[in-house]
């Protein structure tokens, strides 16, 4: 027969001690294993007190957040609220006046180089060269990043094939924004930024360009948006930092931020039609990839 007990005072409190009952051999000690805690995964993005000033003016006003890997986080706010601001320093184009910030645990004011191989920026038209064709546009991005890629794959990953030899200025609103979203795609970065990516565009451009950001979710991508419409921050966002007049009022997402006006008592007048006029445009004109 054995026995097991505590041995106060002369042991640690992990410590077990196994007697034989009719025996006086020494105790056998059989040390305790902790279990191990599962490690948590490094923010892809790390902003801390980010300051930028121009004279007195704060367009940052010393705003802190993490973008957890393989998230869509949000930034939403009105236009000045210092969204485009925040993004530009993260990929190192603009210069902070303080703080700090990491991408992909480098530091922003170190491992620049580092940083924009790892990075994907959504670039707005009048970045494009006009005389280009999209096939020759894509092209030149892979000599500038010295990858080689399948232009006509990239491109099919936005729906834009038979665009292949049209240039930019030919192509619709709709167009231009996912072929900027394409370009992004050249180098395969690890985390994409979209400034107002559907600002100025029709319900269904919006919709599909939804479908396509969720789409390099799954693929593993974590991306960065900025927008002012709240319906976009709550379809596509896992978490969204409301921000204004230069610093971010809360971090939260949209459920819990809904969840939680309403228990302080917020109300008002809700449809009971279960649909919206937006809904009624899309099933009458289709969703589908507009030209």
């Amino acid at each position: 027969m054995f026995m097991v007990s505590y041995e106060k005072g002369k042991l640690s409190q992990n410590t077990l001690v196994i007697r034989k009952k009719t025996t006086a051999l020494p105790p056998v000690l059989i040390k305790k294993i902790p279990s191990k805690r599962p490690k948590e995964e490094r923010p892809v993005i790390q902003v801390k007190n980010l300051v930028k000033k121009y004279d007195d003016t704060f367009a940052v006003n010393k705003i802190s957040f993490e973008v957890k890997k393989g998230e869509i986080f949000g930034i939403l706010g009105p236009n000045g609220a210092g969204k485009t601001t925040t993004l530009e320093i993260i990929e190192t184009i603009l210069s902070k006046t303080e703080g700090k910030v990491l991408v992909d645990g480098l530091d922003i004011d170190i491992y620049q180089n580092q940083i924009k191989s790892l990075i994907g920026i959504q670039l707005q038209t009048a970045g494009f060269y006009p005389n280009l064709t999209l096939v020759e546009q894509l092209e030149l991005f892979a000599d500038i990043y010295n990858v080689n890629i399948k232009p006509l794959a990239v491109l099919k990953t936005v729906n834009l094939v038979d665009k292949a030899k049209s240039r930019v200025d030919q192509l619709s609103g709709g167009q231009k924004q996912r072929f900027s979203i394409a370009t992004t795609l050249v180098a395969d970065p690890t985390i994409i930024f979209l400034d107002e990516p559907t600002t100025g565009l029709d319900p269904q451009a919006r919709r599909n360009l939804w479908e396509m950001i969720l789409d390099l979710k799954k693929k593993g991508k974590t991306i960065v948006l900025t927008t002012h419409y709240m319906d976009e921050a709550e379809q596509l966002c896992d978490r969204v930092a409301i921000m204004d007049a230069g610093k971010i009022l809360e971090i939260n997402t949209a459920e819990n931020f809904i969840k939680e006006l309403l228990a302080r008592g917020f109300k008002k007048e809700q449809s009971t039609l279960g649909a919206s006029l937006e809904d009624v445009f899309l099933d009458l004109t289709g969703k589908n990839w507009r030209d």
